[in-house]
Order: structure tokens, then C-alpha cells, then sequence
């Protein structure tokens, strides 16, 4: 059904006007909706960067023996993370298609204006042809009230054949006025009829385009919501697997201390000779370096050492020692 060209004419004309700024303001309503899926996929970006980081907060609660249940806190956090930051790819991704079908609809406009274009040509002559009508009608008016006013007050014959002559010029110009607006009428009614279809086809398109895009942002949206439900199924699922018992026979097994318990103690008679008896001294084993008792004997025979005997020494034991 064609409802543009059936409800936009009217005596000013300005129903071509509204269409075509209808049209342009098909990219604006494109970009709009697009800034507004870029501002959820903010929102998605920080919710899933805030579970991650959530997640290594988890991670470091390891005391007790509730720890095992922060793993399935950790292990949720994880999932809930991945489910949001995989709803923003998706955002993003519908964001360039916006980009494209936009880029699209700015080649398909230009198209249109170029279409319309003798249109907007009508509607001009037309507006203009209405406004000259109006103005030769005014002064055809005039004169011939201004010739009906000389006869009704016994004017001279001469002004009143005067009066009558511009009365008749005038309702000429005001015929063809008439003849020519007439014209412009048909022109322009028969290409605006073509130019609101051409509009409303453009629209239609548009529309049907921008609400497959709604529904691209929908089942993502819905995706999401269904994953997120079945990560919130699995955490309940997973806490009510663990049971107390559990939780206690792990802590038991990885934290305990030993399962022999201390033996018996029994009474002891003193017995003086354990209690007087003295504890020995570890003797301690010396070192001994090979060859050098003897030269120390060598030494007690023939008197001191000499100089360059001295400094020898220690230069041999450190690099016994080294080696």
C-alpha cells in the first residue's frame, strides 16, 4: 500500500521536503543505533573484565577447608568472563555490519536524489506558479473593486472606462496564471506520486534492514543470557556435589600431620649410673694435609724455615685445597 503517496500533499507543497529529510535521516537512526550497541559493548567489555578479575581474586582464598569450594567460584567467574567478552565480539561484529549497510544506504540515496531530482524542479514551479496565482488574483481584485467603486460614485465616463480596461488586463493575467499554474499542477502531481513510491520503497528497505539488525542484537543478547543461565545451573550443580564430608576428608588428607598417634609412657626406676655417667665428646678428625707432617718434622731437625719457605707453603695448600 502506498501510504506516502497518499498522505503527503497538501496546499504548501512541503511533502517532498518531508520525504526526502525522512530518507537522510535514515543514516542518522543507522549510526544511532550503532552508538548505542557500541555503548552496551562497553558495558559487556568492563562486566567481563571486572569476573576475570574477580577470578584471581578467588584464587588466592586457599585457606581452610572451605578452599575447594572457591575453586568453583573461580571456575564460574571464568565462564562468566568468557560469556560477556564473546557477546562483545558479537557486538562488534554487528557494529561493522551497521558500518557497511550504511555505507550502502548513502550510495542508495544518492541514487534516489538523482531520481527525484525533476521533482524537486516540480515542486518549485508549482510553488512558485501558487504564489504568482495569488498575486495576479489580488491585483484582478483590486482593479475591479477600484472599477465597481468609480461607477457606484458617478465618476467620469473616461476613469471609468480606464478602470475597466486595467479590470479586464488584470483578469487576463489572472487567467493565465491560472493556466499556467494549472500546468505546473499536473506535472508536479504526477512526478511526486512517483518520487513518494521511490521514497517509500527506499524506506521499506531501511526498515526491514534496520529490524534484521534488532534481531542480530536479540538472539546475541538471548545467547548470552542461555549461557549465562547454564554457567549459574552448573555453579549450583557443582556446590551441591561437594559435600561437608568432602570438604573435610580433603583437608584431612592434604593438610594432616600424620596418623601414627604417641606411643605409650611408662613409669622408669632411676638407675644412678645413666644419670652419673658423663656424655662423651665427638672427637673431631684433623685434616690432614698430604706431606706436610713430614716437612713439619723436616723443619723441628734442621731450625726455621727460611723465607722463600714460608710463602711456598701456603700457595701448595691452596691449591690442594682448590683442586
Amino acid at each position: 500500500m502506498q501510504h506516502f503517496g497518499s498522505n503527503f500533499w497538501g496546499e504548501k507543497n512541503n511533502g517532498f521536503d518531508i520525504l526526502y529529510h525522512n530518507m537522510k535521516h535514515g543514516q542518522i537512526s543507522v549510526k544511532e543505533l550503532a552508538d548505542f550497541v557500541r555503548e552496551r559493548a562497553l558495558i559487556e567489555e568492563t562486566y567481563s573484565k571486572s569476573m576475570s578479575k574477580l577470578s584471581k581474586m578467588v584464587s588466592n582464598s586457599s585457606l581452610g577447608t572451605f578452599a575447594p569450594m572457591w575453586d568453583v567460584f573461580r571456575t564460574s567467574a571464568d565462564k562468566l568472563a568468557l560469556c560477556h567478552f564473546e557477546l562483545v565480539r558479537k557486538l562488534n561484529d554487528l557494529i561493522k555490519e551497521m558500518n557497511r549497510f550504511n555505507e550502502e544506504q548513502v550510495k542508495m540515496h544518492r541514487k534516489t536524489k538523482e531520481e527525484v531530482s525533476g521533482t524537486l524542479e516540480a515542486v518549485q514551479n508549482v510553488q512558485s506558479s501558487g504564489q504568482l496565482l495569488q498575486k495576479y488574483k489580488d491585483n484582478y481584485q483590486s482593479k475591479w473593486l477600484e472599477w465597481d467603486r468609480l461607477k457606484k460614485d458617478g465618476a467620469s465616463q473616461k476613469e471609468i472606462d480606464k478602470a475597466e480596461a486595467k479590470s479586464k488586463k488584470a483578469a487576463e493575467s489572472y487567467k493565465a496564471s491560472i493556466k499556467k499554474y494549472r500546468t505546473a499542477r499536473s506535472d508536479y502531481q504526477l512526478k511526486m506520486a512517483d518520487a513518494a513510491q521511490k521514497f517509500q520503497q527506499v524506506e521499506e528497505i531501511h526498515l526491514r534492514h534496520m529490524k534484521g539488525l534488532i534481531k542480530s542484537y536479540s538472539h546475541s543478547i538471548e545467547d548470552t543470557h542461555v549461557q549465562v543461565g547454564q554457567v549459574h545451573e552448573e555453579f549450583k550443580q557443582n556446590v551441591e556435589n561437594i559435600r561437608v564430608q568432602d570438604l573435610i576428608q580433603k583437608y584431612a588428607l592434604t593438610k594432616g600431620t600424620g596418623k601414627e598417634k604417641p606411643g605409650p609412657i611408662e613409669f622408669e626406676e632411676c638407675n644412678p649410673e645413666v644419670l652419673l655417667e658423663a656424655p662423651k665428646k665427638s672427637k673431631r678428625k684433623s685434616f690432614v694435609i698430604p706431606g706436610l707432617g713430614k716437612r713439619e718434622k723436616d723443619t723441628d731437625s734442621t731450625g726455621s724455615p727460611d723465607a722463600d719457605s714460608i710463602v711456598s707453603k701456603p700457595t701448595i695448600i691452596s691449591l690442594t685445597l682448590s683442586w
